[in-house]
């Protein structure tokens, strides 16, 4: 697999859809004056493609921001139709989804890949780069082992490179129940600190059991944070507390 480091990125024309219309985007029109990570995948709709790679880049889009990014782009060797429908089940709108129909894009870097076996022709190979101002700053590009590796070319990886000082954000999931006061308090002080969250509410996105199921308390709000049982709106003020006197 070519790494380009220090090469200019291909100059090609995505052929995109907007609404009704087809809409061409030149490679300068993407990446002229800004920096761009990109990440680049076997397919739309794929299992590690659509559980990973592109839910975390969507995930960390402020945080690059935040440090000089003006644009995340995933491209795939499908066509636009295909690309805006996986953009919409992903829910993934702080991510540009770029068709590369005829893989003209991928096969310039060097990274289109015969897929055959799997009925898919030829894909890309699963990588990402940091592109400014048009040239490749810096590639990660997964090994040359059989199957789909997926182990250099996250989010996380690029992140590290990025701003290696900086932690990554909270993964952070608050179950909720409707008219709950402490539930409100505990999303509130959440907000104040600046953290992000994932709310569930109880019989409209998740059940009894399956709270019962990760945690015997039966108080509610319930909060996790990286895997962790949080408690409820007291144990989450006094955790942010802790937090800020570190």
């Amino acid at each position: 697999m070519k790494n380009l480091e220090g090469q200019r990125v291909p100059q090609v024309v995505f052929r995109t859809r907007r609404g009704h219309e087809w809409v061409n985007r030149k490679s300068a029109d993407i990446f002229a004056g800004k920096n761009v990570i990109v990440f680049s995948l076997p397919g739309a709709f794929t299992p590690t493609c659509s559980s990973s790679h592109v839910p975390r880049f969507n995930q960390l889009a402020s945080v690059f921001n935040n440090h000089g990014i003006d644009e995340i782009v995933c491209i795939s060797v499908n066509d636009a139709f295909v690309m805006n429908e996986w953009q919409e089940s992903q829910k993934a709108w702080d991510v540009t989804f770029l068709p590369d129909g005829n893989g003209e894009f991928t096969d310039k870097m060097g990274l289109l890949v015969d897929k055959e076996s799997l009925g898919f022709g030829r894909r890309s190979w699963r990588y990402s780069m940091l592109v400014r101002d048009g040239v490749i700053e810096k590639m990660f590009i997964e090994p040359e082992t059989p199957g789909d590796p997926y182990d250099v070319s996250d989010a996380d990886t690029m992140l590290k490179y990025l701003a290696p000082n900086v932690p990554a954000p909270f993964d952070v999931a608050v179950f909720t129940r409707k008219g709950c006061p402490h539930c409100a308090r505990a999303k509130q002080a959440l907000e104040n600190a600046g953290i992000a969250y994932e709310e569930l509410v109880l019989n409209r996105d998740y059940s009894d059991r399956t709270l019962r199921a990760v945690s015997t308390a039966r108080t509610f709000p319930q909060v996790f944070v990286n895997g962790e049982r949080i408690g409820g709106a007291d144990q989450v003020e006094a955790w942010l507390q802790q937090r800020r006197a570190a």
